[in-house]
């Protein structure tokens, strides 16, 4: 059972122990705005997914649900107690797993989770994979901060553990994540059971594969400064700088180069302060001199999504998601939780029951052609962007030409200009995800 003293702390037991390979590729960006930063009275979240190049990442909707007392939920690896409810959400995952890379729920939380080694081992054991911290964050937080507890809630009691690929090479790894909400943000960065938090409340943030937060700790796991003592990588007397801590003396290639996309999109969120909009964060998405566009060996940015949280109560969250690769040439596509959503199925890959490979022990032992259908059509669009100049460019600007209208559609909404019934509303997303299959066929 979780127990939040003072500070937000969480009573515990000892840290997993496991190992990690450092030479494993991998990265991802998340990034958040919160006013006086913001252009408009939002907090403005955006992240990049940076898996492994062939992988799909679908979008999923799951309605609010009502569960049975005591039942029990079947996550990627292991089952978990069900709560009495859950909210409905709208997630950006691998389509092998059951977690998400990134996702909103109802009550405009976002939670976006990057991949992090520390001092403490990785489990190579299965447990909770980040992503499927992530999900149930979303499904049981009306607020970043109640996501935060659940997380580190869940952490505690089933820990965190198992392959993140669908590879029969184990890929395993720490996480680290951004919430956000309405009216603030959080960053929760872990080692093992072991946690720290920071507050966001004004100005910009972003994370990028490694530990981030130093001395500015909002709320810790009780036993992560006696740890760090014990272990001795703390004396004990003096400031506790969490980063510093717990990060590995030395840093694999990878991590290395997650410090200079740090520094970078740092960099892209201070130059647009006070002026950061969902079109900024989609720019910063899309920046590929920096890194934050991944396109490098065998990873790249397989999926992206930026999302509008007013601080007004009365005005809806707004969620861009891409569903396809490569963000500089996808369209984020704009989804509102509202009267008649429903799964839109071409941007739902298919499944594969008993026989999926993730689900066959042992695992990844063959594999399974999990593409959607939007994500087919835009793989045919991509080819043609590079193989033919004059129809790539064509189809380039029809991207962005429809990705301005559905900004704009948003812009008129939001500024109280444009009025659709409650149902087209819901439908929004469903209606941009055929205009552009229509581009592609």
């Amino acid at each position: 059972m979780e127990r939040w003293h003072e500070r937000d702390t969480l009573i515990s037991t000892s840290p997993q122990m496991a190992s990690w390979s450092p030479d494993t590729p991998c990265s991802c960006d998340c990034f958040v705005s919160v006013p006086p930063a913001s252009a408009i009275p939002a907090v403005i979240f955006a992240k990049n997914s940076d898996r492994p190049r062939e992988e799909v990442q679908e979008v999923v909707f799951v309605p609010a649900g009502t569960h049975v007392p005591g039942s029990r939920l079947q996550c990627t690896y292991i089952e978990v107690e069900q709560v009495s409810k859950t909210h409905a959400v709208i997630l950006s995952r691998p389509s092998w797993l059951w977690g998400a890379e990134m996702g909103a729920n109802e009550h405009g939380v976002c939670i976006g989770n990057e991949a992090v080694w520390t001092k403490e081992p990785v489990g190579t054991g299965e447990a909770l994979l980040g992503m499927d911290l992530l999900r149930l964050a979303l499904e049981r937080g009306s607020s970043a901060q109640e996501a935060l507890h659940v997380i580190t809630g869940l952490l505690e009691r089933y820990g965190q553990g198992g392959s993140c690929r669908e590879d029969p090479m184990p890929f395993c790894y720490h996480n680290t994540f951004l919430l956000a909400d309405r009216t603030e943000a959080w960053v929760l960065e872990t080692a093992g059971r072991l946690w720290a938090a920071q507050r966001i409340q004004e100005g910009a943030r972003n994370i990028s594969n490694q530990l981030s937060i130093g001395t500015d700790i909002s709320a810790e796991h009780p036993e992560l400064r006696p740890h760090a003592r014990a272990q001795g990588w703390w004396g004990g007397q003096g400031a506790f700088d969490f980063a510093q801590t717990f990060s590995l003396t030395q840093q694999p290639v990878r991590m290395e180069a997650a410090k200079a996309r740090f520094r970078a999109g740092q960099e892209l969120l201070q130059q647009r302060q006070g002026g950061i909009t969902a079109e900024a964060m989609m720019g910063i998405l899309r920046s590929k001199e920096s890194g934050i566009c991944m396109d490098s060996g065998g990873f790249r940015t397989t999926a992206s999504m930026v999302s509008v949280l007013p601080q007004d109560p009365t005005q809806p969250c707004v969620h861009f998601l891409t569903a396809t690769p490569d963000p500089s040439r996808s369209v984020f596509k704009p989804f509102i939780f509202g009267v008649g959503v429903a799964q839109v199925p071409q941007v739902l890959s298919p499944t594969f029951g008993a026989q999926d490979p993730v689900r066959s022990l042992p695992r990844f032992q063959t594999q399974v052609d999990r593409r959607h259908a939007l994500y087919r059509g835009h793989q045919v669009a991509l080819g043609l962007m590079e193989s033919e100049q004059d129809r790539g460019q064509q189809l380039w600007q029809k991207q962005r030409d429809l990705e301005q209208e559905g900004l704009e559609a948003v812009r008129g909404l939001l500024a109280r200009e444009w009025a659709p019934p409650p149902q087209e509303l819901g439908g929004l997303f469903q209606a941009f995800v055929e205009k552009e299959s229509r581009v592609y066929a």
